[in-house]
């Protein structure tokens, strides 16, 4: 019992502090809480939490604030993540759906998480080596030029322009497609691109098949986009003023650096998988006053890339999670049916 009520008034005081900006005392907590005991009572049960090291004094005659530890326990003690409310469902529903390729959902994306949460948002670009061929389109718009469309698993869209050394016929062109196709389809790209040079002998082949080989070769090559993010709601840390040379300097500072951005949101392992990286848990020692909520995405059971928000510990955490999580399954679901 003792437990569970520390418990509850570490719970309030995350609350009350992450709401208000200010330290939270005893005799708030029993006014706007209900727990069912004294002040006095409180007075004892922030003492232990003090001890602990959950909480800490900002000054004297100060209330509590809670420390990393504390935001730890807090998050690791949740019993569900808070669900996402009609009007919130609705409204990501609305913005993502009119998405209409893969950087449309990116940007989108991004867009929607910082205004959900507040936070600075940061969506990862789907990572180009882990994606499969899901169809190759060839289109003639001249008897000697194709453009030639490859389609991934993660909703990316490659365009390339092809010139032939001679002209190619309808029949040519579909039996070309569908030999494409039937070699690429299903295949990491990788592995595709492989089975796609078999395609072309060492005496060179046919002048039309080699140009679309090639072109899909080197689309498939392009990996400029696999460290690609998208940030938002910058701005938005203009609400943590008072933790500006801790917290908002270093994170603007790192705003600029992709990697480390990258690495703040984590590696991509399973679309279900939310984690909290909360103050010093961080890769950064000079981000040890933020905290990041990530979560991959990906069309299926596995995550081609990551998204999530990074702000300052000072986070309403249950939330930013349920946003992230819902963001992200709604993601996973628009490249699923792309």
């Amino acid at each position: 019992m003792q437990e569970e009520r520390r418990l509850a008034v570490l719970r309030a005081i995350v609350e009350d502090y992450v709401a208000t900006e200010e330290p939270v005392g005893s005799k708030a907590l029993v006014e706007r809480h209900g727990l069912g005991v004294s002040p006095a009572t409180v007075r004892n049960d922030m003492a232990a939490l003090e001890d602990e090291g959950y909480i800490t004094q900002p000054h004297t005659s100060a209330g509590r604030v809670p420390t990393d530890k504390g935001y730890r326990l807090f998050v690791d003690r949740l019993t569900t993540i808070k669900p996402m409310s009609s009007a919130e469902k609705r409204a990501i529903a609305t913005i993502l759906d009119g998405a209409i390729d893969l950087d449309d959902v990116v940007q989108r994306s991004v867009r929607l998480l910082a205004q959900l949460t507040r936070q600075v948002a940061v969506v990862q670009y789907p990572t180009l080596s882990r994606s499969t061929v899901r169809h190759i389109e060839l289109v003639a718009l001249a008897p000697t030029r194709l453009l030639v469309v490859l389609i991934l698993s993660t909703g990316r869209v490659e365009q390339r322009l092809v010139e032939l050394g001679a002209e190619i016929g309808d029949d040519e062109l579909v039996d070309l497609r569908n030999l494409v196709n039937r070699t690429a389809i299903g295949e990491i790209i990788a592995d595709a691109a492989t089975a796609l040079r078999a395609l072309v002998p060492d005496d060179g082949g046919t002048t039309v098949t080699r140009a679309v080989v090639d072109v899909l070769v080197e689309a498939m090559s392009d990996h400029r986009s696999d460290e690609r993010i998208a940030v938002g709601g910058a701005a938005n840390l203009a609400r943590f003023g008072d933790s500006f040379d801790s917290a908002v300097r270093p994170l603007l500072e790192a705003l600029e650096e992709h990697v480390v951005l990258l690495k703040l949101l984590g590696e991509a392992h399973s679309g279900e998988l939310l984690t909290v990286r909360i103050g010093h848990e961080g890769p950064y020692q000079e981000l040890s006053s933020t905290s990041v909520v990530a979560t991959g995405y990906g069309p299926g059971e596995e995550a081609f890339a990551r998204l999530g928000i990074v702000g300052p510990t000072r986070m309403d955490y249950p939330g930013s999670m349920a946003a992230v999580r819902a963001v992200a399954r709604y993601v996973s679901r628009i490249l699923d049916e792309a």
